[in-house]
């Protein structure tokens, strides 16, 4: 199979599960690595989790597990212990969310791989540091949104609110991807590994900090926690529907009030001058608000679309892949898996020039590759029988 993608050449031991880690492991697999997901005997739980036609490939699993192939191994058994060591010394990344702690009692802890492998890129998707006090607790995303202080900005310190979205995984395995290919250039300049950890906590804490601190950037703080301006931000209601509307720039403000027959409002929301306009950004808003429902959508995106000021209407995610932009540029693909059927899936969304990005592999059934994996490790067909025998791995269907 050809490869392509800036990573072609690289081979990634997945042995992730849910969401966090194989969806970095996916984008790695996406940039053209060669990912080998190492899965338990029952497979990754996110593979049960969500709609499915055929047990074992909800669509949740599918959505971040192309681009790799299946190994089904016991790292508890034996003889599965003996397939990952064989695998190692031939891998240039192994991705883990496994508590360190018990994949070190297995005996793939950061030290035994490296002993195995130098050159070994060993990433660890954690929940919280391993320095810290909270090191061996149990992480899911709505925990991190809540300890990180997410919840609290979403809603109130009153009353948190959880972003309807796994949004801690889903940024975090952004991170992760972005820390293994720095890892990566610098093993190409030193000729050695590394291992890296991202954590989820400390990763969301200071993603969420950069504009939600507020007056508390400074020390001591000159003003409130916090970013107002997102507090004001609503959708605002049209003559027939929803828009979101941003006048960012004084010239913005001029012209929208302008065009709207309100210019009175420049002087008197002092929309000219950046920091007043920001102290009266929550009687603008309701200004906005007001005016909405005289224009309807359409109207209003041929109004801010001529005076150049940000705007769009809503796209209805059970209509997401009409959305006009979307639309245009292919984001949403329709690929054949040769037991699900056609299944939708949006496509890498990051442009590489000289090495695109593709979906070369459909998502893989639970040991579809077991063989496959293991006659390129090396192991002969005796040795491939003796493991089936011995229960320490499975073949697909």
């Amino acid at each position: 199979m050809t490869q392509t993608g800036p990573l072609s050449g690289i081979r990634v031991l997945d042995l992730t599960s849910v969401l966090f880690g194989p969806y970095a492991a996916q984008i790695l697999g996406d940039w053209g690595a060669d990912v080998i997901k190492v899965e338990p005997l029952t497979g990754d739980a996110w593979r049960y989790t969500g709609q499915f036609r055929n047990r074992g490939m909800s669509g949740q699993f599918m959505a971040v597990n192309r681009n790799k192939r299946s190994l089904a191994i016991d790292l508890k058994h034996p003889d599965g212990k003996s397939v990952l060591q064989r695998l190692i010394p031939s891998a240039d990344v192994l991705v883990t969310n496994i508590r360190p702690a018990a994949l070190a009692r297995l005996g793939f802890g950061y030290e035994s791989c490296e002993q195995l492998n130098p050159r070994l890129i060993y990433a660890a998707a954690t929940g919280f540091g391993q320095d810290g006090p909270w090191a061996k607790r149990p992480a899911f995303d709505e925990v991190i949104q809540a300890a990180s202080g997410l919840a609290s900005s979403i809603g109130s310190d009153e009353e948190p609110e959880f972003v309807p979205s796994l949004v801690g995984d889903k940024i975090c395995a952004f991170a992760l991807a972005g820390a293994v290919s720095a890892a990566l250039f610098r093993r190409e300049q030193t000729g050695t590994g590394q291992m890296v950890e991202v954590p989820m906590l400390e990763t969301i804490a200071g993603f969420n900090s950069i504009e939600m601190f507020g007056g508390a950037a400074f020390e001591p703080p000159i003003g409130p926690i916090g970013y107002k301006r997102m507090k004001e931000r609503r959708p605002v209601r049209t003559k027939d529907g929803w828009l979101t509307m941003l006048p960012y720039s004084g010239e913005n403000w001029c012209a929208f009030f302008e065009a709207v027959g309100r210019p009175e409002l420049i002087e008197e929301l002092c929309v000219k001058d950046p920091v007043l306009r920001s102290q009266n950004i929550d009687k603008i808003y309701a200004c906005m608000n007001e005016i909405g429902p005289t224009r309807t959508t359409s109207q209003w995106e041929e109004l801010l679309l001529r005076l150049d000021v940000p705007h769009t209407a809503f796209a209805r995610i059970s209509e997401i892949d009409q959305q006009p932009h979307l639309k245009a540029v292919e984001m949403f693909t329709i690929i054949d898996h040769p037991s699900e059927g056609k299944v939708r899936q949006a496509r890498p969304s990051t442009r590489f020039s000289e090495s695109p990005a593709a979906i070369r592999r459909v998502p893989p059934r639970l040991g579809e590759h077991s063989r496959e994996i293991l006659e390129e490790a090396g192991f002969d067909e005796r040795e491939i029988e003796v493991l089936l025998n011995g229960k320490g791995m499975a073949l697909g269907s």
